[in-house]
């Protein structure tokens, strides 16, 4: 597999057609070092890139791109770029809006059915349940991105469909094995916050009453980074194997010599 020599810029690019991406490096680990600028990208989907999107991605000698969209977001969205010389790799993730139903419900529905499905904290319930249930059951599915990480993998782009969910769950697991501090990890998370990172809510009414106020915030727990996600996502890891290091190591079946060449491949000397 031909790689080319990674350009990575020193600010952030506002790529036109792909939300959310960035460079993970520069995160600090508890022990001292640091995420190795040009390793760990993460974004959301790339299906809709531009050339110029194209040229700079082909850019950063990526050797994986791993995909966390399930069949319904390729379906919707299309299948990524091709991108020359890049391994991809598509490890559908539970959608914390999964269903054809849920989704026609979010673009389609009317207030009344918006705040019946939504209202009263259903929404941000339903994403930190979704969170619980990623790490409680795709444990065989992190463990395969790590060991590949580990392996031949680096550098590599995680992404889904908005960058936030499935593909934050999944750098923020990678993060913890590294021994990145919590603190950063939730620091990088909430970028998807930004309002040039947010996924784009569309609706098939964008009229004034279609994109009201209340419409908006009733949606919003579905489009935005929220602490209390990530909260319970280690809450989850706590319940159900006591520890992180037992997470790591029982859950996600990673040896120290695993994790050994998993700092080596992502973190500074």
């Amino acid at each position: 597999m031909t790689q080319q020599t990674p350009q990575v810029p020193q600010a952030q690019p506002e790529l036109a057609e792909v939300r959310n991406f960035r460079d993970v490096g520069g995160l600090p680990t508890v022990d001292g070092r640091r995420v190795r600028e040009g390793r760990l990208f993460r974004s959301g989907h790339l299906a809709h890139a531009t050339a110029e999107d194209t040229a700079f991605l082909a850019g950063l000698g990526l050797h994986t791109v791993f995909d966390f969209r399930n069949a319904s977001d390729i379906k919707l969205e299309g299948p990524d770029v091709e991108l020359p010389g890049v391994r991809n790799v598509n490890i559908p993730l539970t959608d914390p809006a999964d269903g054809a139903e849920f989704w026609t419900m979010v673009r389609d529905g009317e207030l009344e059915q918006l705040r019946t499905a939504l209202g009263d904290g259903k929404a941000a319930a339903r994403m930190a349940a979704t969170y619980r249930h990623i790490i409680t059951t795709r444990t065989e599915d992190h463990s395969r991105v790590l060991h590949a990480l580990a392996e031949d993998s680096v550098p590599a782009l995680m992404h889904c469909a908005a960058g936030k969910d499935r593909a934050g769950l999944s750098v923020a697991v990678t993060l913890l094995a590294v021994g990145v501090e919590r603190d950063a990890i939730e620091a990088d998370y909430l970028k998807s916050n930004d309002p040039h990172r947010r996924y784009k809510i569309r609706r098939s009414d964008n009229s004034a009453v279609g994109m009201s106020p209340e419409v908006m915030e009733l949606l919003s727990p579905l489009f935005g980074a929220h602490t209390d996600y990530l909260a319970a996502a280690y809450d989850a890891i706590e319940r159900t194997w006591g520890s992180t290091e037992k997470y790591l190591s029982e859950g996600l079946k990673l040896a120290p010599e695993t994790r050994e060449r998993l700092r080596a491949a992502l973190l500074t000397d």
